[in-house]
């Protein structure tokens, strides 16, 4: 069995090899790295699935990379709900490397090594299940995602995994049951909002539909959403 803590921490785009900084901190340095190189560099769902994951996000959220993103942005939405802010007054996301442990005191999981395998599972199927929303990952995608998970260097089991994943209908249930908390459905809900940029009806139904299984406030969901777009702009 593949190490799924360490294959999200490759999907969400960590460390990135040559460099003493993550894929967001060196950019010039990972935008070379990943021509050289794409699927060493991390950050393989925007690789392999065309999402905008590790890519549009900006400003101090750069600072940190993997699983912290996911984290800073949901504990940060989920802090100015709580203030009953409303989106339009909460201030641009400010990710420093200092809310990480406030978040991780507030119940979100910053780090991935102390995080839960099936959770860690469960923030991965949730990513390629919004990736696959609009339909666009088709035979010919899954061909091509075949070939590049060929040649990537991940291990067998684990692009067993991603190309089950790809193939399988999605089972919403068995993503949602293993976020047990509601800051993890927050984490859920984010991480599956950074791996897709809603522009078709499809990805914005998806979108609805999970954050509606999750149980999350529709006040909740806006401040997700608002807090992403403003880490995106």
């Amino acid at each position: 069995m593949f190490d799924p803590k360490q294959l999200l921490d490759q999907f969400l785009g960590s460390k990135v090899p040559g460099t003493e900084d993550t894929v967001r901190g060196k950019a010039g340095q990972a935008v070379q790295l990943a021509k050289d190189n794409p699927l060493a560099t991390g950050a393989i769902a925007a690789v392999l699935l065309g999402t905008s994951t590790g890519r549009s996000v900006t400003g101090s959220a750069l600072k940190l990379g993997g699983l912290a993103v996911v984290a800073g942005l949901g504990y940060q939405a989920y802090k100015n709900y709580k203030a009953g802010k409303s989106p339009e007054q909460a201030t641009p996301p400010q990710i420093e490397a200092d809310i990480v442990p406030e978040a991780e005191q507030s119940g979100f999981d910053t780090d991935v090594a102390t995080i839960n395998d099936d959770f860690a599972l469960a923030l991965m199927r949730a990513m390629i299940a919004a990736a696959r929303s609009d339909g666009h990952v088709d035979e010919s995608e899954r061909g091509r995602i075949a070939d590049k998970l060929a040649v990537s260097g991940i291990a067998d089991d684990a692009q067993a995994f991603i190309n089950s994943e790809l193939e399988e209908p999605t089972v919403l249930d068995d993503i949602i049951v293993a976020a047990r908390t509601e800051e993890q459905r927050v984490e859920l809900y984010t991480a599956s909002r950074l791996a897709i940029d809603p522009n078709t009806r499809a990805e914005r139904g998806y979108l609805d539909m999970l954050a509606g299984r999750l149980g999350l406030d529709d006040a909740l969901v806006d401040h997700i959403e608002a807090t992403v777009a403003g880490a995106s702009a």
